[in-house]
């Protein structure tokens, strides 16, 4: 029977280190891109008069929002079914843009198409799980895989239709992870078992993200000054002020006890007084939070995704004060997550 939307995705769980070189060497993992967008499904028609449609990972039909890759589907045959990650490129920048990616996905059918001029959408596909017709979730990847390459082959597929790319070869992988993530919109690694099936919604793949250490100051916090639960971070833009940047996941109790030996209380002229801080990126819950003097450093770990505002999108980790810091001394609002102090 045909696969048809809603389709749950399979998705990854988090780890900290590549597999390990034998694993690798006996050709168990497979390792793709991870690349920074959003997760998409896309099925071709069974038949004459059909469109292309284009699922998020949600199950909404969004194909009305990307009407360049609707037409575009011509070069795809009929009845086939696509997991891959749906990209934009910004014309004006000359990069791939997670913003620009979030106005078209937002974007109604009237606006569709002159957005799409300036931010024209790729896909980037690393599954197949129907060809012709065919289902193929109870194959195993490697088959999957094969299958994929031979679709690309055989029909010459081009932008905006991209193959994600993936290697067995260790030092390929540390090249990808270590170098490819300097490049926006690639933030890490996917691992994948060459004999793994398809799993819709089950986290049967691991994602491996490079992680920077760099420094922020700490402007507010949850919690109460001696017991603080997660810090919220800014940086100092070109003007001087003070600009939110992300937040941590929760301090461990040890932790909290160091940071909360140095916290003093906000006065009345804290620039983010009467700011609201959202609970997470893109969120509309607010967190509670307690402001307290902007003069502490803290040393963080934070992946590759970032907006162009200077905003890491995933929650931060918190290493340790920089006590011989001052907030000066850390990088400007803007800056990536490796990027040096001015």
């Amino acid at each position: 029977m045909a696969l048809l939307p809603p389709i749950t995705p399979m998705l990854a769980q988090p780890a900290e280190s590549l597999p390990s070189p034998s694993t690798l060497a006996r050709g168990l993992v497979a390792l793709e891109q991870k690349l920074d967008g959003h997760r998409a499904i896309v099925f071709t028609p069974g038949g004459p008069g059909g469109r292309l449609r284009l699922q998020t990972r949600r199950g909404s039909l969004i194909q009305d929002r990307f009407p360049d890759l609707v037409a575009a589907g011509e070069q795809l045959p009929d009845g086939l079914v696509l997991d891959g990650e749906l990209l934009v490129w910004d014309t004006e920048t000359g990069q791939l843009s997670f913003e620009g990616l979030q106005r078209r996905a937002a974007a109604r059918s009237r606006t569709a198409a002159t957005l799409g001029v300036r931010l024209p959408a790729f896909y980037v596909a690393f599954d197949a799980l129907q060809i012709d017709g065919t289902e193929l979730l109870t194959r195993p990847y490697r088959d999957r895989r094969r299958i994929l390459e031979g679709l690309f082959a055989t029909h010459q597929l081009t932008a905006p239709w991209t193959l994600c790319p993936m290697t067995t070869d260790l030092a390929t992988a540390q090249e990808w992870l270590e170098t490819w993530t300097d490049v926006t919109g690639v933030e890490g690694l996917v691992a994948k078992r060459m004999n793994q099936r398809y799993q819709p919604g089950q986290r049967g793949w691991t994602k491996i993200r490079r992680r920077d250490t760099t420094e922020a100051i700490i402007g507010a916090i949850t919690g109460t000054l001696t017991r603080p639960q997660l810090l919220v971070l800014g940086r100092y833009d070109e003007h001087g002020r003070l600009r939110t940047v992300g937040r941590t996941v929760p301090l461990r109790p040890d932790t909290a006890q160091q940071v909360a030996a140095h916290l003093e209380a906000a006065g009345p002229d804290h620039p983010w007084r009467g700011v609201k801080f959202s609970s997470a990126w893109g969120s509309r819950d607010v967190l509670k939070t307690t402001l307290v003097r902007p003069e502490l450093v803290a040393e963080i770990s934070a992946d590759r995704a970032v907006d162009h505002g200077g905003v890491f999108r995933h929650p931060l980790r918190f290493q340790r004060l920089r006590l011989e810091a001052e907030p000066a001394d850390t990088p400007r609002f803007g800056h990536g997550p490796g990027a040096p102090a001015d």
